[in-house]
């Protein structure tokens, strides 16, 4: 008789650990999934496009009902659990339905913070953490028509830019005098704040909220230096906290997250754990990557093979706000101990700084031109000594003189070892050895086979590159499809463009080619930086 695995939340990091059981071993039990949002599992990393208009919820659903019925997988969906018996080995829901366990995973993920002044509980203060609050959010931008959004980092900034995409004056109040701190130095702070500013957003820098105005719905927004701003809706990005609350409740040891060991397991042999929840070594992660490197090592383990350990990881952050390439991971501000490599070309827009300690990269932030940000990623990662290629690091990978691929692309100018994507730790080798091995020729059969380019989209450029330079001339783009919604024009069309017209730059490639949106798309600019 099989065991029975129940997981507790219906998202990506515990769903991607269903994903990777289902690869190892299908028969081995028979599983329940818990879900308090009324759908199936669904990108969160897209809610942004959503936001913005670029997508709809149908295009960022992941795993639909169809899928859990197909895979013999019972679905609670808009079911809360409220309480674990540990000794009986029994989930239950807040509508009274229980299920027992042999294994049990818990997936709750994180709650966003909500800064508690006066008036954050008045209607038209939410967060910005799933669907229900982009429904909020597009509802609001229809009658109302001044946006407030507390909190200059990630997710901050592109519920601002969906916002006012929306039509929204919008304004940004953050605490710190940089925009994105945590990923970004002053310099590129810097420069990202004025093209935001460009495109309409304003923004209170180093500004303390005191209280949120209004009787029975916000109207205004105070700072503790007295002055007042008017807002219809005021959306919090100010960080988010792991949601043990569950956890703590049935006695497992928490800290900050739910902690946890190198094969995901927590005090409780049988209960397992992964995602923003969790907390190993120290450490909680709000990136999806480093997530989904736990759902593999916990689905390892839960099919008894008892290889592979989560041991942390390094992350890297890409910005998804629509026209901004933006990249940065390590330690990229410096000390004494370290010396940094700077270009900074102001007409281009384009920023780098690689920060080296040793000889080896120990952080890296690039603005404007983010081609290379997987090779500095991949280099940092494998502590790399880079003393023979030190001067043409800022140059890029394809200009390397002893590569063999100097002036070719991206695509071409990647060892088969080095990462591709980044969200689901996809190589160029395992997107070339799927292309040959299972017969593969176009993009959704990519993304398919490897999940490259499945999740935030970024890479969706260069992993057409490489289906075209495996495939050679047996390569078409995906059904002769547009690019995007901004132009009628293909991949192979823009590629094509970019030589014959000895484009640039993504906003020189914009502008000739008549793009229908100034700044581009979450699809097309991406694509564009990597031609």
């Amino acid at each position: 008789m099989k065991e029975k695995l129940v997981l507790v939340g219906n998202g990506m990091a515990g769903m991607r650990t269903i994903e990777e059981l289902l690869e190892l071993n299908r028969e081995m039990y028979d599983i329940t999934v818990f879900g308090a949002e009324p759908y199936g599992n669904y990108n969160r990393i897209l809610l942004s496009p959503v936001l913005a208009g670029d997508k709809t919820i149908d295009d960022i659903m992941l795993n639909d009902e169809q899928w859990y019925a197909d895979n013999h997988i019972k679905l609670h969906k808009g079911k809360t659990v409220v309480n674990i018996d540990r000794k009986k080995q029994c989930v239950i829901a807040d509508d009274g339905t229980e299920e027992t366990y042999d294994r049990l995973l818990l997936a709750t993920g994180s709650n966003p913070f909500i800064i508690p002044v006066p008036g954050h509980d008045l209607a038209g203060v939410i967060s910005f953490r799933d669907i229900y609050d982009v429904d909020q959010m597009l509802a609001a931008a229809k009658t109302h028509r001044h946006a407030v959004v507390i909190g200059g980092g990630l997710l901050g900034l592109e519920a601002a830019n969906g916002l006012m995409l929306q039509g929204m004056s919008v304004t940004v109040v953050h605490l710190n005098d940089v925009l994105m701190e945590r990923q970004m130095d002053e310099v590129a702070g810097g420069m990202l704040k004025k093209s935001l500013e460009e495109r309409g957003l304003s923004f209170l820098m180093g500004a303390s909220t005191e209280a949120i105005l209004g009787e029975d719905r916000v109207k205004g927004v105070r700072f503790k230096d007295g002055m007042e701003i008017s807002a219809d809706l005021v959306v919090m990005a100010v960080g988010i906290r792991p949601n043990i609350e569950l956890a703590e409740k049935i006695g497992l040891h928490c800290e900050k997250g739910i902690i946890v060991n190198d094969t995901m397991q927590t005090y409780d042999p049988k209960i397992y754990s992964v995602g923003e929840c969790v907390q190993h070594r120290g450490e909680a992660y709000g990136l999806v990557a480093p997530l989904f490197e736990q759902a593999k090592v916990c689905a390892n383990h839960l099919a008894k093979m008892g290889i592979g350990r989560y041991e942390g990881s390094v992350t890297s952050t890409k910005l998804k706000v629509t026209g901004i390439d933006l990249f940065s991971a390590g330690d990229f501000n410096g000390d004494e101990t370290t010396e940094s490599i700077v270009m900074k070309d102001v007409g281009r827009g384009v920023y780098k700084k690689v920060v080296l300690k040793d000889n080896k990269i120990h952080g890296a932030v690039m603005y404007g031109d983010t081609v290379d940000g997987a090779w500095y990623f991949q280099l940092m990662r494998d502590e790399t000594d880079v003393s023979d290629i030190r001067a043409q690091l800022m140059h890029g990978q394809s200009h390397l003189g002893d590569s063999g691929h100097g002036g070719h692309n991206a695509a071409a100018a990647m060892s088969d070892d080095m990462e591709v994507c980044g969200c689901n730790g996809v190589t160029k080798g395992c997107i070339t050895k799927a292309i040959t091995a299972q017969g593969l020729f176009t993009l959704d059969d990519v993304r398919s086979h490897t999940k490259a380019s499945n999740s935030c989209g970024s890479c969706t450029g260069l992993v057409e590159q490489i289906i075209a330079s495996t495939l050679g001339g047996d390569y078409t783009a995906t059904d002769h499809k547009p690019l995007c919604k901004c132009t009628d024009m293909t991949h192979e069309e823009v590629k094509k463009a970019f030589k014959t017209q000895h484009l640039t730059s993504a906003l020189s490639a914009m502008k000739a080619l008549a793009w229908r949106t100034e700044d581009g798309c979450h699809i097309c600019r991406p694509a564009l930086n990597y031609y």
